[in-house]
């Protein structure tokens, strides 16, 4: 048993959690390779893991490399660093603007391609997972009118008021017009038929009465092609998602919530002892994660490298070393910002105040 992070957890589920991240990274960096030796760019080292070598050897002019640290990868292009360009044409700063925008592409589009592969194999082998359509209860919030009134999971709503209820919508439908209004629910549990008063609360954004419950989950069997359909949707969905709520955060000069090395650790510990199912799917989620981040125009990550590659694109005119290094400065800036407002943000969920 390994302590880490407040979670007690199994040598399993430390090996999964680490190699999970591991190979989200290291995916990412294979795109980079790819494209790297696609161009006939040198590629100095390409490795799996971070800090000593274990093994490796040398092919070609690449030393490919297991590291001790299993925790991503990195491609060594000599000339990455505009400082230390010498113009020789198989470093990664001689490449015309469109080489180098498709070598940083590649890397978070590798992690969009993982992240649909994924979740395509999640549906298939687990199914989806779809709100139940029947007016059956599923989970019950606590503090909510629900659970204070007695109802319980596995209950079925026959009626509200006198009405019958055949579907979840029509259901809801009756309860979020009754909000502060007291009304019957007729239910039927264990064959024998119970009737409970209950007073809805308002809703503070739509003003609709609720009473703190969720439908029951069903899973349904998905074929191949429709899982893949569904594995593109699910990825559209979270970058769309991820992109409005920090669009909505901005807007409002509000602090996102957001999850830092330790929170992915926790959650990805959590994940992998939950079953190799959820394991998978919050890997997914991650991937996309990952990938929507480095698209983003922050220097010295992969967005910021296609930003500079459309700059000399529109200007026509070779970048600026001075402007390109200040640049690079900025963006470290931002990283270690954001690197210690989400490890700060870890901290305080679990419970360390220590800065006041």
């Amino acid at each position: 048993m390994i302590h880490l992070f407040g979670y007690s957890i199994t040598f399993y589920v430390f090996l999964a959690t680490v190699f999970g991240i591991g190979l989200l990274v290291f995916i990412h960096e294979l795109g980079h390779f790819l494209m790297a030796k696609k161009f006939k760019i040198r590629v100095e080292q390409f490795a799996f893991g971070f800090g000593p070598e274990i093994i490796g050897f040398t092919y070609g002019d690449t030393r490919y490399s297991i590291c001790a640290i299993p925790l991503g990868g990195f491609v060594k292009m000599p000339g990455e660093d505009v400082s230390s360009a010498t113009g020789s044409p198989d470093e990664f700063m001689s490449q015309p603007w469109h080489r180098r925008l498709i070598i940083a592409f590649f890397g978070p589009l590798m992690n969009y391609i993982l992240a649909v592969v994924i979740f395509t194999v999640v549906f298939y082998f687990w199914g989806f997972s779809v709100p139940s359509e029947k007016p059956v209860i599923g989970d019950i919030m606590d503090g909510y009118p629900a659970k204070v009134a007695g109802l319980a999971s596995g209950d079925i709503v026959r009626k509200i008021n006198g009405t019958a209820t055949n579907t979840w919508e029509q259901m809801a439908d009756l309860i979020h017009k009754s909000a502060l209004t007291k009304v019957r629910i007729d239910i039927l549990r264990d064959g024998k038929e119970f009737a409970f008063s209950i007073t809805p609360s308002k809703d503070p954004v739509s003003n609709a009465g609720i009473i703190g419950i969720a439908p029951m989950i069903e899973t349904r069997k998905v074929t191949l092609g429709g899982s893949f359909v569904l594995g593109v949707k699910m990825v559209v969905f979270q970058t769309v998602y991820t992109i409005k709520y920090l669009g909505m955060k901005i807007i409002h000069w509000e602090k996102p919530e957001v999850a830092g090395p330790i929170g992915v650790v926790q959650l990805l510990a959590k994940a992998a002892k939950s079953g190799i199912e959820n394991l998978l799917h919050f890997l997914a989620v991650i991937s996309v994660a990952l990938g929507l981040f480095n698209l983003f125009p922050i220097p010295l990550v992969d967005g910021g490298h296609i930003m500079l590659a459309l700059i000399e694109a529109a200007t026509r005119k070779p970048l600026n070393k001075t402007a390109v290094q200040a640049s690079n400065f900025v963006g470290l800036t931002i990283i270690v910002f954001i690197f210690i407002f989400a490890t700060y943000s870890d901290l305080a969920r679990m419970g360390l105040k220590f800065l006041k």
